[in-house]
Parts: C-alpha cells; sequence; structure tokens
C-alpha cells in the first residue's frame, strides 16, 4: 500500500518579506530556506512550524485577486482550492490569541458537531481557517490499491 501524508500548501503573495513577517510574528512560522526558481520564475521561501510547511511564492508583476476570495461564504462560490486549515483545540481561545497580535479576524462560527471554527486574513488578505478538531494521532493516508 502506498502511504502519503500533508507537506505543504502554496501561498501566492505580491510581497514575499511581508508575508515572512506576518507569518512569523501570528503563527510561529519560520524561514526553513528561500531561493528564485527560474522555471517559474518566482521567489520562493519555504517556512515551517514543527511539521507544517507553508510555501510562498511572489512573482513578478503578480495579478490580483477579485475580492470575493478574501470572504470566505463568497469564495466557496467560485471553484478551486479555498483555503488552508489548521486544527486547534480550542479555537476561541486561539482567536483571542490572534485578535491581540492584531490578526484580521474574518469571523467565529460554531458548528452543528459542537466544535467551533474561524477564518482570518494573512497581511494579503489570503484565508485561514481555524477549526477546533482532535489531534491526528497517525498522519498518515492511503492510496487506495
Amino acid at each position: 500500500m502506498t502511504e502519503f501524508w500533508f507537506h505543504h500548501v502554496g501561498v501566492s503573495v505580491a510581497d514575499i518579506d511581508a508575508a515572512l513577517v506576518w507569518w512569523e510574528e501570528m503563527l510561529g512560522f519560520t524561514l526553513e530556506r528561500r531561493y528564485w526558481l527560474e522555471a517559474i520564475p518566482a521567489e520562493i521561501a519555504m517556512i515551517r512550524n514543527g511539521a507544517l510547511h507553508v510555501e510562498l511564492f511572489q512573482v513578478p508583476d503578480p495579478k490580483r485577486k477579485s475580492p470575493e476570495r478574501s470572504v470566505p461564504d463568497d469564495d466557496v462560490q467560485t471553484v478551486g482550492n479555498k483555503h488552508v486549515a489548521f486544527s486547534v483545540a480550542d479555537v476561541r481561545a486561539t482567536v483571542d490569541r490572534l485578535r491581540a497580535k492584531g490578526a484580521d479576524i474574518v469571523w467565529v462560527k460554531d458548528l452543528p458537531n459542537g466544535r467551533a471554527a474561524a477564518f482570518i486574513r494573512d497581511n494579503e488578505g489570503n484565508l485561514i481557517e481555524f477549526v477546533q478538531w482532535p489531534k491526528v494521532a497517525d498522519p498518515t493516508a492511503r492510496l487506495p490499491e
């Protein structure tokens, strides 16, 4: 059986230096490596917090996303990837900590299963979700035979 596990999510940004500061100050990610990839072309920064990785891309003359891409309830109307989501033990406590640091909180909602979820925006309006969910004991997934 072929196993696989999560490695990273990619986020395009207009200002990679400002994004690096935001991801470190708000969410504790640190720079693992930074390089230029001529094949795209793009400047790339791989950041990490524990086992979580985020790959930041900055291309010359980036195209701005449409405004609804920064609003979770509107963004789901557009086909494609939506956001990155992180699990936490307590959404409301997490939001309180992020709010105290000046994070752009979109909303906090109760879910039907007795849990809660919240969305914030990074410094460029990209959506990040926090969902109240138990820690996964085995992060390995398996491809079907």
